[in-house]
């Protein structure tokens, strides 16, 4: 158990109180339709769903999965943090004008208006499925654990007070509950991972003592190919492709975006995402990195805890610090229960019985909300089987899964020629591609395989994979397109050709003022991301 003082505490409940009030003051007009539960009443500002979306994004396996990378070898895992800053980009200016004109809730009833009911149910199942066996297993495996080391409960019984206190707040008040506790949970986090930055940095001697006392090979974020785990070449075209299937197709995060007053807020909200993923790399990895000096036999994950257990800190900092981290997964937890929610809501009830009435609609929204936050409880025992191996595989195989998603979307948006027939033999191909590579590193794991053919494909680093996933996938959506192209192919209206555009097209759906200031907004984050490219070159 961490050694609590009064103050600690404290901070704990005070966060713990926010939370639950902002959370039940948000719900206050969730009856009053489908849309005002699912997706906030389409009426939020910029700045709500900005923070939203950079707190969907970090939940406290992702911190502590952060620092540890930064102790075991040093800041080269902040290129997914930078990269994410280009997909943000292309989610405000091409993807979300799309889906707002669209008028979807979900992607997977994108993916039907684009191309048919057979790719909505695809990505529906996938979603769900994912969502339930990668994001709320390993947010409850953690979440379980940090709880158990403050307070000294069990794991079980940490994680079922965690799944029942986050679920109250997003079952009374979906999407609008989720947002605005994010913006709690995102002071919160901020002040707390601030804090310990800057008192690590001092045990340090400053950053130039840090650089110091690591090796050279910690500050160096571009590594040969030969590399196992980052080479260049998989930084910088496989984890782009990751990071679009992430970003702009998962409904765990587009949701938030669809929650919007319109498009030059969808875009403001990106931006302003895109500056806040900038900090990770310094709020995050570079703590690990003083966990490495400081705790030289600290070990990956342990790394965190280390760090906030043994730094000297003023009396009630280190409350602050784990109520940071305890935001993080609550904000991520509430965002998932409400995703699947939606999906399962949406994407299957609806689906099946059109003509239901909006109010019942919100009742069938809750009830999925309770009905995977009780799976949530009942995985609860399975966490017992997570190891650092199943993290692995967990994480792999949203590595796997991803790239046929993001070439169907890429080429469902830009071009107007693929098809139904060719998105769902991408999507159906390329998930048994990847199904194969998983189910084959797990066997390569247990008994070594000897055919070099199958060894080369299970070997291959997983970024690398991802490329060569996403072209085996592009070529399948072109090939089986194209040959069975209508000169009359019957799409919605809203896919017009100016639509299926380049930049100019996009540009044709946002006639909005604030259009100049985004464009500005955008190119100075792009500057910032390559001049910190170009200082590690």
């Amino acid at each position: 158990m961490i050694n609590f003082t009064f103050n600690d505490t404290l901070f704990l409940f005070l966060y713990l109180a926010v939370v639950m009030i902002v959370g039940l003051y948000a719900a206050k007009n969730s009856d009053e339709g489908s849309v005002q539960y699912f997706l906030a009443g389409k009426n939020l500002g910029w700045f709500v769903v900005g923070a939203s979306l950079f707190m969907t994004n970090i939940s406290s396996e992702h911190i502590i999965g952060l620092a540890g990378s930064g102790a075991s070898s040093g800041l080269i895992v902040g290129h997914f943090e930078w990269m994410a800053i280009i997909a943000l980009i292309m989610l405000g200016w091409f993807f979300a004008p799309l889906f707002i004109k669209t008028g979807v809730y979900t992607l997977p009833e994108f993916l039907e208006k684009r191309f048919s009911k057979s790719s909505r149910m695809y990505l529906a199942i996938v979603s769900i499925f994912a969502y339930i066996t990668t994001k709320i297993a390993l947010m409850l495996f953690v979440g379980g654990l940090l709880l158990s080391a403050l307070v000294g409960w069990d794991i079980y019984t940490s994680a079922i007070v965690l799944v029942v206190i986050t679920g109250i707040y997003t079952i009374a008040g979906g999407l609008r509950s989720v947002i605005y506790t994010g913006v709690v949970q995102m002071v919160f986090l901020l002040s707390g991972s601030v804090v310990l930055l800057i008192f690590g940095l001092n045990e340090v001697g400053g950053f130039s003592g840090l650089v110091d006392k690591l090796p050279a090979a910690y500050f160096d974020i571009f590594r040969p190919i030969s590399d196992p785990d980052f080479p260049w070449t998989g930084i910088m075209f496989g984890a782009p492709i990751l990071g679009i299937w992430y970003w702009c197709t998962d409904q765990y995060i587009v949701q938030r975006l669809l929650s919007v007053k319109n498009v030059n807020h969808a875009q403001k909200a990106t931006i302003f995402t895109g500056f806040l993923k900038l900090f990770p790399v310094l709020l995050f990895i570079i703590p690990g990195m003083v966990a490495a000096v400081l705790y030289p036999n600290s070990s990956g994950d342990n790394a965190f805890f280390m760090l906030v257990t043994q730094l000297p800190l003023p009396d009630g900092i280190r409350g602050l610090i784990i109520a940071g981290l305890l935001a993080a997964l609550m904000s991520s937890l509430s965002a998932v229960f409400n995703s699947t929610a939606t999906i399962l809501t949406i994407d299957f009830y609806k689906n099946f019985y059109p003509d239901v009435s909006d109010r019942k609609l919100v009742l069938i929204g809750r009830l999925s909300a309770i009905l995977i936050v009780l799976t949530g409880i009942l995985w609860v025992p399975l966490t017992k089987l997570i190891s650092s191996n199943i993290y692995i595989y967990m994480q792999s195989l949203q590595a796997y899964i991803s790239p046929p998603i993001a070439a169907v979307f890429l080429f469902g948006v830009f071009s107007k020629k693929v098809n139904a027939k060719g998105a769902i033999a991408t999507l159906l191909f390329g998930g048994v591609i990847g199904a194969m590579r998983l189910l084959l590193e797990i066997l390569n794991d247990t008994t070594a395989i000897q055919f070099k053919p199958i060894m080369w494909f299970v070997e291959l680093n997983f970024l690398h994979f991802a490329i060569f996933l996403f072209l085996v996938s592009s070529v399948i959506i072109v090939a089986v397109s194209l040959p069975f192209m209508e000169k009359n192919y019957k799409r919605s209206t809203i896919f017009s050709t100016e639509t299926f555009t380049s930049f100019k097209g996009g540009l044709s759906l946002v006639k909005e003022k604030g259009l100049k200031l985004n464009l500005i907004l955008s190119a100075i984050l792009i500057g910032i991301l390559l001049s910190l490219w170009q200082s590690f070159l």
